[in-house]
C-alpha cells in the first residue's frame, strides 16, 4: 500500500514545527561532553598562591594520616568499612596527584571592599599567579575568579576586575584551557546580559574567539528562581545569553538569608533550598548548562571536626544522588570527604551501570536483566563517564568490565555529538 496523505502534509507540518526544530536545536544542544570538575574551592584573593593546590593536598593528607590513614579516616567519616576498603587506595592518590580539580579566586564575599588601587593590584597579581602555576603544572585543571556582582554599587568594580584579570593573563601566556569565570548574586537576566555584553567585548578588545570567555551564574537570590510575573527568570537565561553561561551555582547562605531563614537553619538540604534546585535543574535540562551545589560552613576544626567530617560526606553524597555532580569546598579539611563521598559514590553504582553497559554492549536486549530504553543507556554510560573524569574508577576497567573504551563510553553518553561528529 502507498501512503494516503499527499506530500503536501509533510511540508505543511515541517514549516509549521521549523520554529520549533531551530529552538531544540539552539537551545537544547546538551551537554558538550566535556570534563564537569567535582567541586570549586574559594580562596580569597590575597591568599591565592600558584602553590595552594600542592600546600591544601598536604594539609588534607597530615589529617587522613592522624586519623590513622584513608581508610580509618573513611570509617570515621560515615563509609561502610567495606567500601572504605575498596576508595582508600584511589583517594590517598587523589590526594596526592590532584587534591583541588577546580580553584576560584575570590574578589567577592571572600574579599570585599579593599578600596580600587588594591584590588587592582590584586587582580594583576592573581592572573600572573594562574599563570605562574599553569606553567608550572601546580594549577587545577579548572581555574578562575569570581568578580563581583553586576549590582549597582558593585559593577563597575566587577567589570575593572574582570578586565584586568583577562588582560593580564593574556599578557603572561594567555588563557588556561579550564579558565572559570564567576558572576555572584545575580537577580534579573539583564544582569546576565551584561556580563555577556562584557565578555564579547572583552573578546572584540584582544581578539579571542568569540565564546571564548564563558561565565557561572550563582544562583543567590530568590528573584532569579521566581519573577514578579510568576515566571522563572533563571530559565531564560540560555536563550537570551546563549553559549555563555556554562554552570548555575546554588548560593546556600545568601539564598537562605534572603528568605529569612535563621542562620542555624540554613542548609544544603533545607527544603527551599531543594526547591530551588529543584527549578534550576527543569530551567537547564538540555541546554548543556551545568549544576553545581553550594557549601557548608560546618568545616573540620576543633572539637567538632569528626561530626563535620561525617556532615560534609552526607551532603556530597545527598548532592551526587540529586543529580548535581558539583559541589563547593571551603576548606583543605574538607577535600579527603569530598573524593570519599563521590568515589564512594561512583564506585557503589558501578558494578550495576557496568553489568547493564555489558549487556548493551552485547546486543542482550530483553536477555539481560533489566530493559534499558535508550535515555536510561544514556544516564548509565554518563555515570559510568563521570565515574572515570574523577578518577573513582578507570577507563581500563570500563573497557574490560563492559567490551566499551572511553570514546565508545562518550558516545553512548553524548549520542548526539557523536552523531554530528564533534
Amino acid at each position: 500500500m502507498r501512503p494516503a496523505l499527499p506530500a503536501t502534509v509533510l511540508a505543511g507540518i515541517d514549516a509549521a514545527l521549523a520554529p520549533t526544530d531551530a529552538l531544540l536545536a539552539t537551545a537544547y544542544p546538551g551537554d558538550d561532553g566535556s570534563r564537569q570538575p567535582v567541586h570549586t574551592v574559594y580562596v580569597p584573593a590575597d591568599r591565592f598562591t600558584p602553590e595552594l593546590s600542592s600546600v591544601w593536598g598536604r594539609t588534607a593528607r597530615t589529617a587522613v594520616e592522624a586519623a590513622g590513614g584513608i581508610e580509618a579516616f573513611a570509617v570515621m567519616a560515615g563509609l561502610d568499612a567495606g567500601v572504605a576498603a575498596a576508595v582508600a587506595p584511589a583517594v590517598g592518590e587523589k590526594l596526592e596527584r590532584e587534591p583541588i580539580e577546580d580553584l576560584r579566586i575570590d574578589f567577592e564575599d571572600g574579599y570585599g571592599d579593599r578600596g580600587d588601587d588594591v584590588e587592582d593590584a590584586d587582580a594583576v597579581r592573581a592572573a600572573k599567579r594562574v599563570a605562574a602555576a599553569t606553567g608550572a603544572g601546580f594549577a587545577p585543571p579548572f581555574i578562575g575568579i569570581r568578580f563581583k556582582s553586576f549590582e549597582a554599587a558593585t559593577r563597575a568594580r566587577g567589570i575593572r576586575t574582570l578586565d584586568l584579570f583577562v588582560s593580564a593573563l593574556l599578557e603572561h601566556g594567555g588563557l588556561p584551557d579550564g579558565l572559570a569565570l564567576t558572576l555572584p548574586k545575580v537577580s534579573t537576566v539583564a544582569q546576565v546580559e551584561a556580563a555577556a555584553a562584557v565578555a564579547a567585548a572583552l573578546e572584540r578588545v584582544h581578539g579571542l574567539p568569540e565564546g571564548r570567555l564563558r561565565f557561572e551564574v550563582q544562583v543567590e537570590t530568590p528573584q532569579l528562581v521566581l519573577d514578579t510575573d510568576g515566571g522563572s527568570p533563571v530559565a531564560r537565561l540560555p536563550l537570551a545569553t546563549p553559549g555563555r553561561v556554562s554552570t548555575l551555582h546554588y548560593g546556600t547562605y545568601d539564598y537562605s538569608a534572603s528568605l529569612q531563614i535563621p542562620a542555624q537553619y540554613q542548609s544544603m538540604e533545607h527544603p527551599a533550598a531543594d526547591l530551588a534546585k529543584g527549578v534550576m535543574q527543569l530551567a537547564v535540562a538540555g541546554t548543556g548548562i551545568r549544576l553545581s551545589d553550594g557549601s557548608t560552613n560546618i568545616l573540620p576544626v576543633g572539637e567538632r571536626a569528626e561530626e563535620a567530617w561525617r556532615l560534609h560526606a552526607r551532603l556530597v553524597r545527598r548532592s551526587l544522588e540529586r543529580g548535581f555532580p558539583q559541589g563547593w569546598d571551603l576548606h583543605a579539611l574538607q577535600l579527603p570527604t569530598r573524593f570519599l563521598a563521590t568515589y564512594a559514590f561512583y564506585r557503589e553504582g558501578y558494578p550495576d551501570a557496568a553489568g547493564r553497559l555489558r549487556d548493551v554492549s552485547a546486543g542482550a536486549g530483553a536477555s539481560g536483566a533489566v530493559l534499558d530504553e535508550p535515555a536510561t543507556v544514556r544516564a548509565l554510560a554518563g555515570f559510568v563517564l563521570r565515574g572515570v573524569r574523577c578518577g573513582a574508577i578507570s577507563a581500563a576497567e570500563v573497557a574490560s568490565d563492559t567490551g566499551i573504551d572511553e570514546p565508545a563510553l562518550v558516545a553512548l553518553a553524548h549520542p548526539r555529538l557523536h552523531r554530528e561528529g564533534t
